[in-house]
């Protein structure tokens, strides 16, 4: 059986089975990702709450995995199903996610040493969401410093960008982080441990019972991360100012056919997912 594991191979090396895993993470992603589009927001106050999306999913599949391929495939199907097939792509816009969702998994899932710890698999899960969503909310904000964005006040909170983007954060890290995210993770990442991965021809990452997560630590995926990071801001704010550069494809057509429509992206993705996961069943 082949060992395809981001602690053995290079973050690049690509064979069948990272095309497998980067499909099924794709659809999967995809799938939960359509979902929340139909998933309705809450106003409490001057706050909209509303679920980012079922993060535990994807974040568990690149804990099984643990290939950069299979943290790749996160934003992409964000992508495809949720943008693209919705008819809104925005090319410099979606340049974001792409380069820093990746990053910031990959560096977390590094970290868990010990598949069995539950308080180690909570902090990666945790941390994994923290810093992508810490990087988003700064280029939000320098992206209002630098003139590409205005600000959008909110009633009843301070007209600062740093507050609005502050409490904005430590809402999603409450509902998506830690609701959508630690909670079920430590349900779903046991169950599933040990007995994905054989079918998809990789060997189970069996860590170190009390294994530390500074084992785990990789200088080269921070550097990555912080690599990255300006990177995705030079992206989202040339996505703001417009331009020949940018690739946008906006035909709207929850707008133009109704929310019916998101069916589309959901069954899609499912027959997707349906497809790797059965010429993976037959060829285990």
């Amino acid at each position: 059986m082949s060992t395809l594991s981001a602690d053995t191979e290079g973050w690049f090396s690509f064979g069948k089975q990272d095309m497998m895993v980067f499909i099924l993470v794709m659809s999967l992603t995809g799938l939960q990702n359509a979902f929340t589009e139909i998933m309705p927001e809450f106003t409490v106050g001057p706050l909209e709450l509303g679920v980012g999306g079922f993060i535990f999913i994807p974040i568990v599949l690149v804990l099984l995995f643990r290939t950069y391929w299979a943290a790749v495939a996160v934003p992409v199907g964000e992508i495809v199903f949720g943008e693209i097939l919705l008819g809104e792509f925005d090319g410099l816009g979606a340049m974001e996610g792409l380069l820093l969702i990746p990053v910031c998994y990959y560096f977390a899932a590094k970290l868990l040493q010990d598949p069995e710890n539950n308080t180690q698999l909570a902090i990666v899960v945790f941390l994994a969401e923290a810093l992508e969503e810490f990087f988003a909310t700064f280029i939000d904000i320098g992206k209002v410093y630098i003139g590409v964005e205005e600000l959008e006040a909110v009633p009843g909170l301070p007209e600062s960008i740093i507050v609005l983007e502050g409490v904005d954060f430590l809402t999603q890290m409450l509902i998506t982080g830690i609701l959508f995210g630690v909670i079920p993770a430590l349900y779903l990442y046991p169950k599933l441990h040990g007995k994905v991965e054989p079918l998809l021809g990789m060997e189970p990452f069996e860590g170190e019972r009390g294994g530390s997560m500074w084992r785990g630590f990789s200088p080269k995926a921070l550097l990555a991360v912080l690599i990255t990071f300006p990177l995705a801001f030079v992206a989202e704010a040339a996505s703001e100012v417009g331009g020949a550069v940018n690739v946008v494809w906006e035909p709207e057509f929850l707008a133009t056919f109704g929310q019916s429509y998101i069916v589309v992206p959901i069954v899609v993705s499912a027959i997707v997912a349906s497809i790797v996961w059965y010429r993976a069943t037959q060829t285990a």
